[in-house]
């Protein structure tokens, strides 16, 4: 009964439209009551939810990727990746998915990096013969970097969700995750979906002929030359270099995850404001004001998720779900293709960060009975997550983009498969090849990661 009470009032509070964090909130509340437990239990479960040091890391990236999000570095992106790749058929659709790629790697949000980068390129790319959809598709799914580059607020969250979660893969004790190990964790699946993206926006600009004109006619851009690329490139530098920071303090040890989030803040404003001086007195109070608003609401779902945390440890959740399948099958690699399905389902209809706190607890322990490490889970239930957010019926970056484009989301889903068997495809590698995201933190650490 307990069970049915949380379930279906968590779905009517959704339903009735009330934020995901509230209504988990809500729910858990009266399920306290209904067992008689004393509320007071309940606030005990959300403050110790987020009084960690780790959690401070989540503000320090949700900054630094706001300030360079108002402080140009979109722009400089874009123009490194114009002249790198602009030449090619399609080479504004080329462009863009470079563009988007490495910018995620800034803001470490697929939603901020569509905002920024569909802000400009999408118009841009209607006026130049492409169409809405395409552009949308290109830049959504380029976009979704955002969630596995090392700046990624959602890596931290599972990092923080993983912990106290113990188990044995192939014969390695395992207790929680290295934050370390999984920011370098996703370097190589990003580049395959890049790869991916990139093949499928040239295919379908071939297909389509884009850009195509007013007249019918086609026209490919001249090749700007090398100096251009190199002069473009020297001015994204800067912007990109926040990524080696944070890396190169976490692989040499000199600050923690949360440590080098905050010399990433400094280094965004000093960037911002006196290197490039695009940083104005109004971006700045804009920036700082999202950077409050994304914070609060990411730490009271990380507060009512640790709320649902205790709940489902009390109704003993987590081990009906392992049952359940594994009276459906006890095969290795069929439990596997059940937890993604599963898990690309519930990132359809849910928030990614709740998604995350939620499912990590259910599923990290079963995945590692089955041999999977947390590292490598970890990019796989990113990349499930992602896919939820540019499929409906939710799809909240997909629509973003074309809230952008001016484009239904049933058009761009049409022509979206390419792009989806893209993300698909490094879902399946990543779960099934386990050095596809553990062998570069294994090269990098020096010591085996699963």
């Amino acid at each position: 009964m307990e069970l049915a009470l949380l379930t279906v009032s968590f779905l009517a509070l959704l339903a009735f439209g009330v934020p995901v964090s509230f209504a988990l909130g809500l729910s858990c509340v009266l399920t306290y009551f209904y067992e008689g437990l004393p509320v007071a239990t309940a606030m005990q479960s959300m403050v110790s939810g987020i009084n960690a040091f780790s959690f401070l890391a989540v503000p320090f990236f949700i900054l630094s990727g706001e300030l360079m999000l108002h402080g140009g570095i979109a722009d400089r992106i874009l123009r490194f990746a114009q002249n790198a790749v602009g030449h090619f058929r399609g080479g504004l659709g080329l462009a863009n998915a470079v563009a988007c790629t490495l910018f995620g790697g800034v803001s470490g949000s697929p939603t901020a990096d569509t905002s920024a980068m569909g802000g400009v390129v999408i118009p841009l790319m209607k006026r130049e013969g492409y169409s809405a959809a395409y552009a949308v598709n290109v830049t959504t799914h380029s976009s979704l970097a955002g969630a596995l580059m090392p700046t990624s607020t959602n890596m931290i969250i599972y990092a923080l969700a993983a912990q106290g979660i113990a188990g044995t893969v192939h014969g390695h004790s395992v207790n929680g995750v290295s934050i370390g190990d999984l920011l370098f964790s996703g370097l190589i699946p990003v580049l395959w979906v890049l790869g991916l993206v990139l093949v499928a926006a040239y295919w379908q600009a071939v297909k389509f002929g884009f850009p195509k004109h007013a007249d019918g006619t086609t026209a490919v851009t001249k090749f700007p030359g090398w100096y251009a690329v190199a002069r473009s490139f020297v001015g994204a530098l800067p912007g990109l270099f926040v990524i080696l920071i944070i890396l190169g303090c976490v692989a040499k040890g000199v600050a923690t995850a949360t440590e080098a989030a905050a010399i990433a803040v400094g280094y965004s404003l000093v960037l911002t404001t006196i290197v490039y001086r695009s940083m104005t007195f109004e971006k700045l109070f804009t920036a700082l004001a999202r950077a409050v608003k994304t914070t609060g609401v990411v730490l009271l779902l990380i507060g009512v998720s640790n709320m649902l945390r205790f709940q489902m440890a009390y109704l003993e959740i987590p081990d009906t779900i392992e049952h359940m399948l594994r009276d459906a099958t006890t095969i290795p690699w069929l439990m596997l293709l059940y937890i993604n399905v599963i898990q690309v389902f519930l990132g359809t209809f849910v928030d990614m960060a709740a998604h995350i706190l939620i499912t990590t607890p259910l599923f990290l322990p079963m995945a590692m009975h089955y041999g999977v490490g947390p590292v490598q889970f970890g990019i796989m239930l990113l990349l499930n997550c992602s896919l939820g957010l540019v499929h409906p019926p939710i799809g909240s970056v997909q629509f973003v983009g074309c809230a952008i484009g001016e484009v239904s989301i049933g058009e761009t889903t049409k022509i979206a498969w390419p792009y989806y068997l893209a993300i698909f495809s490094a879902i399946n590698i990543v779960t099934y090849v386990p050095s596809f995201s553990t062998w570069l933190p294994s090269l990098i650490g020096g010591h085996p990661v699963f």
